[in-house]
């Protein structure tokens, strides 16, 4: 594709010409793919997406289509100070609505292209990005349980534990449904949780370190460590 240095602004302008002028020639899918990178990196994130859906949409067979998918990925892959401090004033504004719009892109890339040599790159950001859209949302599961807002914690939780099993954030989740099943005199539901906790982690740290029998408090233990 292009360096960095390029001037993108005249870059851009020459693809938008040829894309016009050319929309049905042997290099449009090319230059539908050169101008979506184009917009990438002059932060056009918005009109990078659209070429990408186009191409997608115009081409479902040509031989990048899977490079398509990826860069589609990787666009929307922008880390907008997702392991910044989280303010009490502000968190539940935040979502993580981008990260999670980049995991699914990767997710159908990773699932329609499982060879290709762009599925390495995928599945590893993917990871990243279901450990931080997890963590976000445990933030603000532990900011629900410190306002006495179970259900808006429990919810927060159950959320990670359905969406992103494989997070390394899936201890912390049970922990903090245990807490809010308890909160909330649900006894039943906290006890079979409780089960899937000590099967599914009978040696962690927290096990080791809780200095409490009050599983309504348990979730505290991460906001200790955080």
């Amino acid at each position: 594709m292009f360096s960095a240095n390029k001037d993108w602004v005249r870059t851009i302008e020459y693809l938008e010409k040829a894309e016009k002028r050319f929309p049905n020639s042997r290099l449009a899918p090319q230059i539908k793919l050169n101008l979506a990178y184009a917009y990438k990196n002059f932060y056009r994130d918005e009109e990078a997406l659209a070429m990408l859906d186009k191409f997608i949409r115009t081409y479902p067979n040509h031989p990048a289509l899977d490079y398509a998918y990826y860069l589609k990925g990787v666009v929307l892959f922008v880390d907008r100070g997702i392991i910044d401090e989280i303010t009490m004033q502000d968190i539940s504004d935040r979502d993580v609505s981008q990260l999670e719009r980049a995991f699914q892109a990767l997710k159908q890339m990773v699932r329609l292209f499982p060879d290709s040599g762009y599925a390495e790159d995928a599945s590893n950001r993917m990871t990243y990005l279901m450990n931080k859209i997890s963590e976000r949302e445990l933030h603000v599961a532990r900011y629900y349980m410190r306002r006495e807002a179970y259900i808006g914690a429990l919810n927060r939780a159950k959320y990670v534990l359905e969406n992103y099993p494989q997070s390394v954030h899936q201890e912390e989740a049970l922990v903090i449904t245990i807490s809010a099943y308890n909160k909330l005199g649900i006894k039943d539901l906290a006890a079979d949780t409780k089960r899937v906790l000590d099967l599914n982690f009978p040696d962690t740290v927290f096990n080791k370190q809780k200095q409490t029998s009050d599983e309504s408090v348990w979730w505290e233990f991460w906001d200790i460590i955080d």
